[in-house]
C-alpha cells in the first residue's frame, strides 16, 4: 500500500471488537469538530480495551503504533456520540494493521488503520505475537505475510526561519518514557488553524513514527504546504523523528 490507497474493507458483521462512547468536550476544537489527538486517543483506548476483552491482555499486552492512518469522510462533532468496530486487517508474526471504523447516528464517517508492533516486556524490542493472539487476529484477514514500507519518505527542508519550536510537557511521556503518540497531533492541528481548508472536504491523515522522542529532548516542527497538502517533520538534533501529512481525499 501507499499513501493513495484505499484502506482493507470491514469484515463480516459479528467479527471485531465494538465499543463506543459520548465525544468529550476536550477532545474538539471551537466548531466542535473531534481533533485529531481526540482520534488517536479513541484508538489508544479501543485497542486498550479490546486487550482487556481478549487472552492478548494477558499474552501480549504491550504495542507501539509505527503508523496511523486517518480518512475523515464526514467528521465527528460533539455531542455526538461514537460507535467503533476494531479489527485485525493484515497482520505477521511480530506485528498488525489494525483498522478501526469510527460513525455516529448522525452521519459522521472516519475510517482508520494502524500498524501496531507487539513489544517485549524484558527486552523493548519487537516480539513474536502468542499463537493464540495469532489465531484470534486470523479471524479477520488472509493476509498473514504483512511488511513494514515507509508511505512518507520525502526528505525534511532545510532548517528555516519558519520551523515551529515544539516545547514538551510532563503529561506529554508514557509508560516507555516516550511522547505518546496522540501528542504529535497536537502540532498536525496548531498547523491546519492557517490550513482549515483542509478540513472543509475529506481528507486523509498519516503520521509515521521513524523513531521516539523522549523526556527532555527539543523537538522542531519543520513544515512545508505545497498541491493542496500539509507535510509536517518532527526534528531533534537534525534528526527527524516522524512525519505527518494531510491532504485532501477524492
Amino acid at each position: 500500500m501507499s499513501f493513495d490507497d484505499p484502506l482493507a474493507p470491514a469484515p463480516p458483521e459479528g467479527e471485531g471488537f465494538e465499543t463506543g462512547w459520548t465525544v468529550r468536550t476536550g477532545d474538539v476544537d471551537p466548531d466542535n469538530r473531534l481533533r485529531f489527538d481526540g482520534i488517536a486517543r479513541y484508538l489508544q483506548d479501543i485497542g486498550s480495551d479490546n486487550l482487556a476483552a481478549t487472552s492478548l491482555g494477558v499474552t501480549d499486552p504491550f504495542w507501539i503504533v509505527r503508523r496511523t492512518v486517518i480518512d475523515v469522510h464526514t467528521p465527528v462533532k460533539f455531542p455526538n456520540r461514537v460507535h467503533m468496530r476494531r479489527w485485525c486487517s493484515s497482520m505477521s508474526t511480530r506485528w498488525s494493521n489494525m483498522r478501526v471504523n469510527i460513525t455516529t447516528d448522525e452521519g459522521a464517517s472516519i475510517e482508520t488503520e494502524g500498524f501496531w508492533i507487539n513489544i517485549s516486556a524484558t527486552t523493548g524490542g519487537p516480539t513474536r505475537i502468542s499463537d493464540e493472539a495469532l489465531t484470534l487476529l486470523a479471524r479477520t484477514t488472509e493476509e498473514h505475510r504483512l511488511r513494514w514500507k515507509a508511505w512518507l519518505t520525502e526528505p525534511a527542508p532545510p532548517e528555516s526561519h519558519t520551523d515551529v519550536q515544539f516545547p514538551l510537557r510532563a503529561t506529554d511521556i508514557d509508560s516507555f518514557n516516550h511522547v505518546n503518540n496522540a501528542i504529535y497531533w497536537h502540532a498536525v492541528e496548531e498547523l491546519l488553524v492557517d490550513r482549515s481548508e483542509l478540513l472543509r472536504e475529506p481528507h486523509r491523515a498519516v503520521i509515521e513514527y521513524l523513531s521516539p522522542v523522549l523526556a527532555g529532548e527539543h523537538v522542531t516542527i519543520r513544515h512545508r504546504y505545497d498541491n493542496g497538502s500539509l507535510t509536517l517533520w518532527f526534528v531533534v538534533d537534525g534528526s527527524v523523528r516522524s512525519v505527518a501529512k494531510v491532504a485532501p481525499r477524492a
